[in-house]
């Protein structure tokens, strides 16, 4: 039996019960999840080891690399800066980053870079991983390549590159990088344990991952999905302090489960977490509004993508909402915001699997969540 820490309104202890399961099944070495519902925390469970060899528990001062989940934040920031009218979604990303516009990408827009519509998963000529490490080396290399397919025509799913390609916007529009202004304008006022590039001081606390013992299915091998994931060099090796000290918005946020649920929570509800203003209601639904839906080009999924966020429809990886945004993140972190229910969650853990999104225990904790509502 796991020790499970937190607590769960009576209402909900069928979310209890099923975080207890994920641990009896033995599909966890650690995990936490938080669940907010206008505006309060009413579920915050966590539950076995930070580490492989279970020697430290994993408990409420736990962090972990949340993977793409932090594209839910980015899209939010950026989506600060569409409020803010420093940026707009129609915007063509060379009106601030002229470099951008090689290669016939002139006409590219902030929102089809955010839905992944650009046509740069990847790189498809061999490089040197450690490249991923200087942010403005790859932005360049980005500025400087021709998009794998029309732009507009199709979303083909740019797990890491996005994050260059946004945070360049971001830094271009604000003057600061991501992550300087999510610390200085949300989360340090709000207290939230949400970072985009991890201080030292931090790293004690950022739980092992135990990785998924096989890959996932992709489906029929394409350039594409070689470019975005399956090259030696689509990813940089490992993942240690220089990789947690780097701001990659679409890859290495480091997070507790009940931060991203306050954060997702003010996405929810009214745009605000104690008083610190996050993004209104408006401006959300302008950025959860449909970019492109099909069949995506990397990732095996019909997806519908919003700026950043992918929405409910069609498979619903969220719960039932239909105006439901989120992202979840390689291994199965996720984290969600339902502005009709007014319900925020997030699902964090250490140990991974092979769904790339859906992860069933994420799944079966929000079917809970939403049989309780």
């Amino acid at each position: 039996m796991t020790d499970i820490g937190g607590f769960c309104s009576p209402r909900f202890s069928g979310v209890f019960d099923a975080f207890e399961a994920n641990f009896e099944e033995n599909l966890e070495l650690g995990a936490r999840f938080s669940l907010v519902v206008d505006g309060e925390l009413v579920v915050d469970l966590w539950g076995g080891w930070a580490d492989r060899k279970q020697t430290t528990p994993f408990d409420d001062r736990t962090l972990t690399m949340i993977y793409s989940t932090t594209k839910a934040v980015a899209a939010t920031m950026i989506a600060r800066l569409v409020e803010q009218g420093k940026l707009a979604y129609d915007q063509p990303v060379a009106s601030l980053w002229p470099e951008f516009a090689q290669n016939g990408k002139q006409a590219i827009t902030v929102e089809q870079v955010l839905s992944h519509q650009s046509g740069l998963p990847g790189f498809t000529a061999e490089m040197d991983p450690a490249l991923w490490f200087d942010l403005q080396a790859i932005a360049a290399k980005l500025a400087a390549l021709a998009p794998m397919w029309p732009p507009g025509s199709a979303s083909g799913y740019h797990a890491l590159t996005v994050g260059y390609l946004t945070g360049e916007i971001f830094r271009r529009a604000d003057g600061r990088t991501m992550g300087q202004a999510l610390k200085a304008d949300i989360c340090h006022p709000a207290g939230l344990d949400l970072w985009i590039g991890l201080p030292d001081s931090e790293h004690g606390r950022v739980a092992e991952l135990k990785p998924p013992t096989a890959l996932p299915v992709f489906g029929e091998i394409t350039d594409p999905k070689r470019a975005a994931f399956l090259s030696p060099w689509a990813a940089p090796n490992g993942r240690g302090p220089e990789w947690r000290r780097l701001e990659v918005p679409s890859a290495n946020g480091h997070a507790t489960a009940e931060a991203l649920a306050r954060f997702m929570g003010a996405l929810a509800g009214d745009g605000s977490i104690g008083g610190v203003q996050v993004l209104s209601p408006a401006v959300r639904d302008l950025a959860s509004a449909e970019r492109i839906r099909g069949q995506d080009l990397v990732l095996p999924y019909e997806l519908s993508w919003a700026a950043g966020f992918m929405r409910a429809a069609p498979n619903h990886f969220f719960g039932p909402g239909e105006r439901t945004i989120g992202h979840s993140g390689w291994g199965g972190s996720c984290a969600f915001a339902d502005p009709d229910a007014r319900v925020g969650g997030a699902y964090v853990m250490n140990r991974q699997d092979v769904h790339l999104i859906g992860d069933p225990r994420s799944r079966r904790l929000i079917s809970a969540a939403y049989e309780a509502l």
